[in-house]
């Protein structure tokens, strides 16, 4: 016993987390402070009259004793396990006078792959989640023989909807038709983004791998040309601003998708009315309301509907167990669905995202219908991507025409898959994609092959667009693929004032034999205004150290007239660490006490002085 509470008290001395403990399981849980957790000594317990004990205030994470008192649970095991919400702290044991049933596992890889921890399932669920409401609705077209346009086929008896005007229809498929669009490079007309923006396939330039063999990512440049843009936006591209990406999903997992589904192939491109009785879907950011719109099932699949990025739901599993065929598969994903399985669930959505493709291989007796399937999934939301270069001054000569060109930077984000291993994110997957075909057509000889980008302009700026000032010195601050908008300012400043005395540079990279971007790209001052800062490990150093090394140039700049600090990178890691050092060089030089240093930036902030863009 005393060794245990030596070995608990050193621990804890060492602030520390213990990674296991040996606490009896027998002890009841206590909601209580243990004040023993903070003594230095343990005095043997003395036979007493015990006494009532007030709860004290003091937070229980600071003594993990404690937290495994009432958890049941090291607090290392705790945080591994636990997502936050304590929806899963009393849900995994047994509870007395409930029967519960074995149940057998589906056997295949997909699964597996879900990591789901089910042992047993009780008789008697509880809090079902509802099936959800369908709120789209599809209808096969065909040609009636007294008109020239098509009509609606019979509507099922389930539809709660009433039946469209054959004028109506015929008039909805004239318009598709006479739009004359390509949903293979562009997004179908109804996926506009907001008035008066439409998306618009941009043409490749141009593209090239801007990191080398042996990058952890990969880093590709674009040139995209934008010379034919519609007009009348009100809007124009920005040094440092951002357009949005209306990024498909990949062909052959939609292919998949509707082979499990059983759609016939004959079916998948043929017109099709859809009805929605509320929403914004299959629109972007449109009005919440009721719509009619002739499409196909590819391209709502393909352009509407994300089928990779989010965590499952409680929705779409309730849909997979109304319509699986198979009772083991049915009764897992109903207790997915229930109160009592609601801690697996709990671990189930904290854990990696998974996609339909592997739920619908997991589950293979479930085929729901696919007007509910599109009722439960998420919007496929556009992706943003900052420009790399000054916007007004890109043009190049082609075919005896000027081109107007904007350039844009992208890391390939990955993320672990059930079967190959890893995936890429839809947006950058969908660019790297792009990019290799584009590359590899160069590669067989031909001189301008055509592929496309789907792009708008003018909903999304980016915040260190807003803030930019020609007058007044700049120190741009980023990392990876952050670093990009920063090219365009330092073109644009090079036009206008004496950059090697006006702007300032700190790149983050891990190695600057393969991940450093756009080296020798910068003009002809680069020397002068850019510091490359390698993280390798074992060597070098991190930007946030770079930015207290150069402490002098920080608090400068930030007490010029229009003078700006500009942050740009990821929030974990690169983000918070620069915070933490721009704190620092303020109490080092402004003699500033660490809550005063905080405060500081903070009305640096408000002014406009300190700009970050992190994610």
């Amino acid at each position: 016993m005393a060794t245990q509470i030596d070995q608990l008290l050193a621990v804890q001395s060492a602030g520390s987390f213990p990674e296991e403990s040996q606490i009896s399981p027998s002890v009841a849980p206590s909601l209580t402070y243990s004040e023993s957790a903070d003594e230095q000594e343990i005095e043997e317990p003395r036979q007493v009259e015990p006494r009532r004990r007030r709860a004290s205030t003091r937070l229980i994470a600071q003594s993990p004793a404690d937290i495994q008192r009432i958890t049941g649970e090291t607090t290392t095991q705790l945080i591994k396990r636990c997502c936050g919400g304590g929806c899963c702290l009393n849900l995994e044991s047994r509870k007395d006078g409930v029967n519960y049933e074995s149940v057998e596992l589906p056997e295949n890889d997909a699964f597996q792959s879900l990591l789901l921890k089910i042992d047993a399932i009780p008789s008697a669920l509880s809090n079902v989640s509802d099936l959800p409401e369908q709120t789209m609705f599809l209808q096969p077209l065909r040609r009636s023989s007294n008109l020239s346009a098509p009509t609606v086929a019979s509507v099922s008896a389930s539809a709660t909807r009433d039946t469209i005007a054959d004028a109506d229809i015929a008039k909805t498929l004239d318009a598709l038709s006479l739009e004359d669009l390509d949903t293979k490079i562009q997004p179908p007309s109804f996926v506009q983004p907001h008035p008066p923006h439409h998306v618009f396939p941009a043409r490749i330039h141009n593209t090239r791998e801007l990191t080398g063999v042996g990058a952890e990512k990969r880093t590709f440049h674009f040139d995209l040309d934008v010379t034919n843009y519609p007009e009348g936006e009100g809007v124009d591209f920005k040094v440092g601003g951002a357009i949005g990406v209306s990024a498909p999903n990949e062909d052959d997992m939609v292919d998949e998708v509707l082979d499990l589904l059983l759609v016939p192939r004959f079916l998948r491109d043929k017109p099709v009315l859809l009805q929605t009785t509320k929403g914004r879907w299959p629109t972007v950011w449109g009005e919440d309301q009721a719509r009619e719109l002739v499409t196909t099932r590819r391209d709502l699949f393909t352009w509407c509907s994300d089928i990779q990025s989010y965590p499952p739901t409680k929705q779409l599993l309730r849909v997979l167990a109304e319509y699986a065929t198979d009772e083991k598969e049915r009764r897992i994903l109903l207790f997915l669905c229930a109160a009592e399985g609601q801690g697996v669930f709990c671990d189930f959505r904290t854990g990696p995202h998974v996609t339909l493709v592997q739920l619908l291989h997991a589950f293979p007796s479930a085929k729901p219908p696919l007007e509910l399937v599109f009722s439960v999934l998420q919007p496929l939301m556009p992706r943003f991507y900052s420009l790399s270069n000054d916007p007004h001054e890109s043009f190049e000569t082609r075919d005896g025409k000027q081109h107007r060109l904007i350039e844009i930077a992208v890391t390939v984000h990955e993320t672990n898959d059930w079967r190959s291993g890893s995936r890429s994110g839809i947006g950058s997957g969908y660019f790297q994609r792009q990019a290799l075909k584009f590359i590899e057509a160069k590669k067989r000889g031909e001189a301008d092959p055509e592929f496309y980008i789907p792009m708008f302009k003018g909903l999304m700026a980016n915040p260190l667009a807003k803030e930019f000032v020609s007058d007044g010195p700049m120190l741009l601050i980023g990392a990876g693929v952050g670093i990009a908008p920063f090219r365009g300012f330092v073109q644009r400043r090079l036009k206008t004032a004496n950059c090697a005395n006006k702007v300032w540079v700190l790149q983050g990279i891990r190695d600057s034999l393969v991940d450093e971007l756009y080296s020798g790209e910068w003009g002809v001052h680069e020397d002068e205004v850019k510091r490359v800062v390698q993280s390798r490990r074992g060597e070098g150093r991190y930007v946030q150290e770079e930015v207290k090394h150069q402490s002098d140039l920080v608090w400068y700049i930030i007490n010029s007239v229009d003078g700006r600090v500009f942050v740009c990178g990821s929030t974990k890691g690169m983000g918070e660490g620069v915070e933490t050092a721009l704190i620092e060089v303020a109490m080092e030089k402004g003699n500033l006490e660490r809550e005063e240093a905080r405060q500081f930036w903070e009305l640096k902030k408000e002014a406009g002085q300190y700009i970050a863009e992190t994610w």
